[in-house]
């Protein structure tokens, strides 16, 4: 089974900051692929933001590499999990926006949405803070 661990910033303000995100991904015990990045700057970005954008790359990098398996999302922001669960209505124009893209990049998994505790997705958020500090000291 594959399992994604998700997480994303917007540092120093929310909303308007710097939007950040990290992501893991496991195949049982073996990591197979991280990666962060910054989604931007000022308008428009949110932590909610970062975190679908985390969540995005994660599966765009799944399907690039042909990986369709079982798959288990594990993230700590309720918004996400659950409107992608289909438990929270979906009516922010960022929602609106990401919610059925990261869908239809799940199109034909077998995919379960976990939501976890902060501190037991300690280590998407280290990458997140870790590409929030790479981006400002350019």
């Amino acid at each position: 089974m594959i399992t994604v661990y998700f997480d994303g910033l917007c540092y120093p303000r929310n909303p308007g900051g710097v939007a950040a995100y990290g992501y893991l991904i496991y195949r049982g015990n073996e990591l197979l692929h991280s990666g962060s990045g910054i989604v931007g700057e000022g308008c428009g970005m949110t932590n909610n933001v970062a975190e679908y954008e985390g969540l995005k790359a994660a599966l765009i990098w799944l399907n690039e590499q042909g990986i369709k398996n079982r798959i288990e999302v594990k993230g700590d922001s309720q918004l996400v999990i659950k409107q992608l669960k289909g438990e929270w209505a979906v009516r922010s124009e960022t929602s609106k926006k990401y919610v059925p893209n990261i869908l239809s990049l799940l199109k034909g998994w077998d995919v379960r949405f976990v939501w976890i505790k902060r501190d037991a997705n300690e280590a998407a958020d280290r990458l997140s803070r870790k590409a929030y500090e790479s981006y400002k000291r350019i």
